[in-house]
C-alpha cells in the first residue's frame, strides 16, 4: 500500500495548490468533500458524486457507531465495502456532534464524552482511544484525533480549558492510532476565537506530529469575518509540508476566503442541505428555484455549468418538482450543488496554478 503523502505544487501567496497521495487515489488540493454523514451523500449515488469529480468524501462517525454500529460495518468488510464507495473517505471523530447533538452529555479528562443518544438516549462513552479504535475499525483513510468542540463564547478561561483537553486528548489519540503509513492522522486546532490559544493549540499539535492539521470549531455560530481573523492569525504558523483543513466550512465566498488564507481541504453539509430544500448555487449567484418567478422560466439552471449535462432541466420544471414536492427536484438540485462545487474547486486550482487567483478570487468573492 502506498504511504499517505502531501506535496504543494504550487503557491500564489498563501493559496496553495497540491496533491494528496492515498493507497486508494490521489486528491488534488483545494479540495471540496461532500459529506456521507451516515454512509451515504443524502440524494446522490455514488457514482453520481464521482461524475462530479468529487475525489473524497467524508463520513460522520458518531451516527454510525449509533447506527448501524461499527461492529457491523466491520463485518461487511470496513465502510468503503458496505457503502460501496472506492474513493478515499475521512471520518471525523464525533466530538462536534456530541455538543451538537446531545442535550446530556459530559466531558471527563480520562473517560472523554459520556452522552445520550439522540435516537433512543442510550448511554455512549466515548475515550480518545474509543474513537481512534472505531474510525481504524471503518477502515478510513483519514482519522481524526478526538477533541472537544466547545460552543462559541467570549469566555477566555472555558476556551483555555476546552483547548488543553483537546491537546491531551490529541496525545491519546496519536498513541491510540499507533503505526499505521498507509492512514493518516489529523490534529485538530482548537482556541475559539482567541489568537494565542490558536498559536498555543497548533504548538502543542506540532510537537505531537499530526499528518494534517485541521481547524475545528469554526462552524459554532462565528461571523465571517471573525473566522477569517483566526485564519489570518495562525496561517504564517501552519507546516508548509502537511495539508490544512477548514472543518465543516462552508459556503463559496467562505472557501474562496479560507483558500486566499491556506486552506487546502473543506467538508460542508450546505450543498447537499440546500439543494434538498430548494437552493441552487451557480456561477450568477444563489437561485431560490421555489420562487414563483420561476414559474415559466424556461433557461437553464446555471448556463454556465459544465459537465453531467444538468442544464437539460429547466429552472419552470424544477419549480415545479419542488412545490409538488417530488424526489426528483432534490435529487437532482442536490447533485447540481455538488457539482458546482466541484467545478469551484477546479477553477481555484487552475487559477492558483496560472497566478490568476486574485483575480478569479476579486470577480466571485461577493458574487457566491
Amino acid at each position: 500500500m502506498k504511504k499517505f503523502e502531501f506535496k504543494v505544487s504550487k503557491k500564489n501567496k498563501f493559496a496553495r495548490r497540491g496533491l494528496i497521495v492515498t493507497h486508494r487515489g490521489k486528491i488534488e488540493t483545494p479540495v471540496f468533500m461532500p459529506v456521507g454523514t451516515q454512509a451515504t451523500v443524502k440524494a446522490c449515488t455514488i457514482d453520481d458524486i464521482k461524475k462530479t469529480g468529487s475525489q473524497i468524501i467524508l463520513s460522520n462517525t458518531y451516527h454510525l457507531m449509533i447506527r448501524p454500529g461499527v461492529k457491523r460495518i466491520e463485518d461487511a468488510g470496513g465502510l468503503h465495502k458496505f457503502m460501496n464507495c472506492d474513493l478515499p473517505i475521512l471520518t471525523d471523530s464525533g466530538g462536534f456532534q456530541v455538543m451538537s447533538l446531545s442535550k446530556l452529555n459530559k466531558i471527563d479528562k480520562e473517560k472523554g464524552a459520556i452522552f445520550n443518544s439522540h435516537i433512543d438516549g442510550k448511554k455512549f462513552y466515548l475515550s480518545p482511544e474509543e474513537s481512534i479504535k472505531i474510525q481504524l475499525g471503518l477502515n478510513s483513510d483519514i482519522v481524526m484525533v478526538m477533541d472537544e468542540c466547545p460552543k462559541k463564547t467570549n469566555d477566555y478561561q472555558t476556551i483555555n480549558k476546552s483547548m488543553n483537553l483537546s491537546l491531551y486528548w490529541a496525545e491519546r489519540s496519536k498513541k491510540a492510532f499507533g503505526h499505521n503509513p498507509h492512514k493518516a492522522l489529523f490534529g485538530i486546532v482548537q482556541g475559539g476565537l482567541f489568537k494565542d490559544l490558536r498559536q498555543k493549540s497548533l504548538r502543542g499539535l506540532l510537537e505531537i506530529g499530526f499528518d494534517g492539521y485541521a481547524l475545528g470549531g469554526l462552524a459554532v455560530g462565528e461571523t465571517q469575518d471573525e473566522m477569517f481573523t483566526v485564519l489570518d492569525d495562525i496561517k504564517e504558523h501552519l507546516p508548509d509540508d502537511k495539508p490544512h483543513y477548514l472543518m465543516g466550512v462552508g459556503t463559496p465566498n467562505d472557501i474562496l476566503g479560507a483558500v486566499k488564507r491556506g486552506i487546502d481541504m473543506f467538508d460542508c453539509v450546505l450543498p447537499t442541505r440546500s439543494g434538498r430544500t430548494g437552493l441552487a448555487f451557480t456561477w450568477q449567484g444563489r437561485v431560490n428555484i421555489k420562487n414563483n418567478k420561476y414559474q415559466n422560466d424556461n433557461t437553464p439552471l446555471d448556463p454556465e455549468c459544465k459537465n453531467l449535462n444538468l442544464n437539460k432541466y429547466s429552472k419552470n420544471y424544477l419549480n415545479h418538482l419542488f412545490n409538488t414536492n417530488e424526489i426528483l427536484g432534490s435529487m437532482l438540485l442536490t447533485l447540481h450543488n455538488i457539482n458546482f462545487y466541484q467545478e469551484l474547486m477546479r477553477a481555484i486550482r487552475e487559477n492558483i496554478q496560472n497566478d490568476t487567483f486574485d483575480t478569479f478570487y476579486d470577480k466571485y468573492i461577493d458574487k457566491l
